[in-house]
């Protein structure tokens, strides 16, 4: 059993978002009015080129329970979620899309099972995809299940993504974790403890249009494999064994077939078939070294995960005034800002 004075911090990233902020707010205080009293609402604005920013901060002015964390760029959606992580001091923590398409109304059903059941981690499944393209339901599907197979440590249930209930140990374990290239859904998993999925149909955006394309998902796909299975260059080291016994085999059947039939006529087309087939086979392979070596680069640097240019709020309070530099990132907490909130 938890505690009955709890807090909850709802984690909202916004990237241009001007058109689902208000909404959300007063959509999150209708539907979760029943326990309002125990929520906050954090949202870290990843460097928007509109007005989001200007909006949270109006919303902080009328007395609601919000805190703004200003990033000084868009550093990315997994940056502004570590960004929030070193600075809530809720008893659980919320990651939710600004877009509605995270229901409000499960985390009443989060929050039960996280009280009655002791679950630790309680995240919701998307049973129902008809509203993705058929091309995006396939590319899904096939990401968990390669990232399943390829990864022997960490598993991540399929249709799961960001949204869910994560208790404070299980956020206290995650912010030890200092990589740079973050894949969130993998990092909220690695620390284990018990979980629960909850079933939910996603509705549809309540504003604004999705700032996700193919290629990013495709980007974002490639880190997150990367970043939790090293088998990738092991499978090249086993087709590198594999070209090369068959190599030798075909050596041997050539040395054999010239002392038996002599010597015939070299083909051209044989020749540029095998010396195609072994330069696409070493590209790739350089290709799949070059994405480790690329990550290995970027980690050994140590540089900041984010920089966090403003805090408004409660959260404010939560850094001593200046450069503050935690595990993860770094935060520029001025005092001139922030003085009065």
């Amino acid at each position: 059993m938890r505690k009955e004075d709890y807090l909850i911090s709802l984690i909202v990233p916004v990237y241009n978002e001007k058109e689902t902020i208000e909404i959300f707010v007063n959509t999150v205080e209708q539907k979760l009015a029943s326990i309002w009293q125990h929520i906050e609402i954090v949202f870290v604005d990843d460097g928007s080129k509109d007005n989001s920013a200007q909006i949270v901060e109006g919303l902080i002015a009328k007395g609601k329970p919000i805190s703004l964390i200003k990033l000084s760029r868009n550093f990315g959606k997994e940056a502004a979620m570590s960004a929030a992580l070193d600075l809530v001091k809720g008893d659980a923590v919320v990651p939710m899309d600004v877009d509605l398409q995270d229901p409000p109304e499960l985390v009443l059903e989060f929050v039960r099972i996280w009280k009655d059941e002791g679950i630790d981690t309680v995240y919701g499944v998307r049973v129902d995809r008809s509203q993705d393209t058929e091309i995006k339901r396939v590319t899904s599907g096939g990401f968990y299940y390669v990232f399943n197979k390829l990864s022997n440590k960490v598993k991540i249930p399929a249709n799961v993504g960001d949204f869910r209930l994560i208790d404070r140990k299980v956020v206290e374990a995650v912010k030890t974790l200092g990589e740079t290239n973050r894949f969130m859904k993998g990092l909220f998993a690695w620390p284990g403890f018990s979980s629960k999925g909850v079933a939910y149909e996603r509705p549809q955006r309540s504003a604004g249009t999705t700032k996700w394309n193919y290629w990013k998902l495709w980007n974002f796909a490639l880190d997150g494999i990367v970043s939790f299975s090293s088998l990738p260059l092991r499978i090249w080291s086993y087709i590198g064994c594999g070209i090369g016994l068959l190599a030798i085999i075909y050596m041997i059947f050539i040395i054999v077939d010239t002392f038996m039939f002599g010597v015939d006529v070299p083909g051209y087309s044989s020749t540029m078939c095998v010396v195609l087939f072994l330069g696409a086979v070493q590209l790739i392979s350089i290709g799949v070294l070059g994405e480790y070596l690329g990550r290995v680069s970027e980690e050994v640097k140590h540089r900041p995960v984010f920089v966090v240019s403003k805090i408004k709020g409660a959260l404010s309070d939560k850094l001593e005034k200046g450069i503050v530099r935690t595990h993860n990132g770094l935060y520029v907490n001025d005092s001139k800002e922030n003085d009065g909130q």
